[in-house]
């Protein structure tokens, strides 16, 4: 099957594994993928073998639909992670620009409200705080105030206009801080879901490794199919921990 297939096929088994169970990667997924891949073609010559140590056929089967599922998985959190990054770059080049706004309808008010008491505490507690998010809601905030007092404003000139900008700036903004703090629920369920499809495919590696360590465990040429190289190209000398890779 593609990997497309691999995914939509193992979708709901990867949603049911409790977050709890679950750990990052700890090596680059990529590279896990290949490992796997060449594994699974490692062992398929040595199924009669494995079989004695409780590696059935159907695991074996199983075994190179779970790496599509994982490959999958992978390029779609890709893909958002991409997008994360773009909103990086976006906001980077439109905050300042939003900040001058902000500071521009809090000194406009300052002055034209300056001879209500009543009014000038309320621009005092919007430009109170600091931070993204503050700026953010100070822009629905300057401009809920300033369409409930808008004599004051155009009085000196204001363009009214400005306070729909506002609303409408501060709205926008959320959404793409969301996405530079990946908060957006489509960004989280594709990291939740890469990871979970990653920690399915690991177990089941994880218990082809471990048989053909042990039936292979005199048999050099065969048990070094059953290591992770990568985790061996990153470690100076073997361990016990290894052998548990």
């Amino acid at each position: 099957m593609a990997n497309i297939e691999d995914y939509n096929a193992k979708l709901e088994t990867i949603k049911a594994i409790s977050d709890e169970e679950v750990k990052q990667p700890n090596i680059p997924v990529d590279a896990a993928l290949q490992e796997n891949e060449n594994l699974y073609q490692w062992c398929l010559k040595n199924a009669a073998r494995l079989a004695t140590a409780g590696i059935t056929q159907e695991m074996l089967d199983d075994f190179p639909v779970r790496i599509g599922t994982c490959c999958e998985a992978e390029s779609i959190w890709n893909k958002d992670f991409r997008s994360q990054k773009e909103a990086q770059k976006q906001w980077s080049e439109q905050s300042p620009l939003v900040y001058e706004l902000r500071d521009r309808l809090l000194h406009t008010m300052c002055f034209a409200y300056r001879k209500d008491v009543a009014l000038l505490k309320r621009v005092a507690a919007i430009a109170d705080g600091n931070g993204h998010a503050d700026m953010i809601q100070d822009l629905n905030d300057l401009s809920v105030l300033g369409k409930e007092n808008p004599d004051p404003l155009t009085a000196v000139s204001f363009d009214l206009t400005e306070l729909d900008t506002s609303a409408a700036t501060s709205d926008d903004m959320a959404t793409l801080l969301a996405e530079v703090n990946g908060d957006r629920a489509g960004q989280n369920e594709s990291k939740v879901i890469r990871d979970k499809a990653y920690h399915y495919m690991k177990e089941l590696a994880d218990e082809i490794c471990a048989a053909g360590k042990f039936l292979f465990w005199k048999n050099e040429n065969r048990y070094k199919g059953y290591i992770i190289q990568y985790r061996k190209k990153h470690r100076k000398s073997k361990s016990v921990a290894e052998y548990n890779a």
